[in-house]
């Protein structure tokens, strides 16, 4: 795929939504890490029925450390893992209390030494929360990237490294939104909603609807 096809695609995305952002229901950086955290191998909507009674109670790492696991397990059962999240909240809001004053740092390497958080949330939080152009691969980019030939890789990583290389500056802020709703909701796992893509034309993908009708 070259440039051209790019800033097409994202011209594209970017005027169908010109203000992308998460679909996980948070109003500060510690709720949206919270949130993140707690969507691993779950829907966004899950997570946000939880969280909608959870920060009720607790929303600032004091208050949901003052729960404890116990406490928080009791709020978020219906997610999976729920177990080890419940664990690795409680330990990285002992953490935020120690080293960083209650606040979630902006700072990757902060942010990936807190229990539960790797690079793909910290990628999150360091975009959505702080405005920096990072794009956090999960499952649905990496789909995408891989199938439209936006940004192949053979790994979440490398497909990170060269979207970062790739998308053009003026749409790296978004980039991340925009691919992960495309991959939800279009460009989905089983049967890609082609015949209705708005990038169909720009596609490297040859096994689509859209060709074949």
């Amino acid at each position: 795929m070259n440039s051209d096809k790019r800033s097409e695609i994202f011209r594209r995305l970017a005027a169908a939504n010109p203000q992308p952002t998460t679909e996980l229901n948070y109003r500060t950086p510690f709720e949206l890490l919270v949130a993140v955290m707690l969507s691993a191998q779950a829907t966004d909507v899950s997570v946000n029925k939880a969280t909608a009674l959870l920060f009720a109670e607790a929303n600032t790492p004091a208050t949901l450390l003052a729960l404890g696991e116990s406490g928080v397990k009791s709020y978020i059962r219906t997610i999976g893992l729920f177990n080890s999240k419940a664990k690795h909240l409680i330990a990285s809001c002992a953490q935020l209390l120690e080293k960083h004053q209650g606040e979630v740092p902006a700072d990757r390497a902060a942010l990936e030494a807190l229990p539960g958080v790797g690079r793909k949330t910290a990628n999150v939080i360091l975009n959505t929360a702080f405005g920096e152009p990072t794009i956090a691969v999960d499952t649905h980019i990496f789909r995408v990237a891989n199938r439209t030939g936006l940004a192949p890789g053979k790994d979440v990583r490398e497909v990170e490294d060269r979207l970062q290389r790739v998308v053009p500056k003026a749409y790296l802020m978004g980039a991340h939104h925009w691919l992960i709703l495309h991959g939800r909701y279009t460009c989905v796992a089983r049967n890609p909603r082609c015949a209705g893509c708005m990038i169909a034309d720009l596609c490297d993908y040859t096994q689509t609807t859209w060709k074949c009708s």
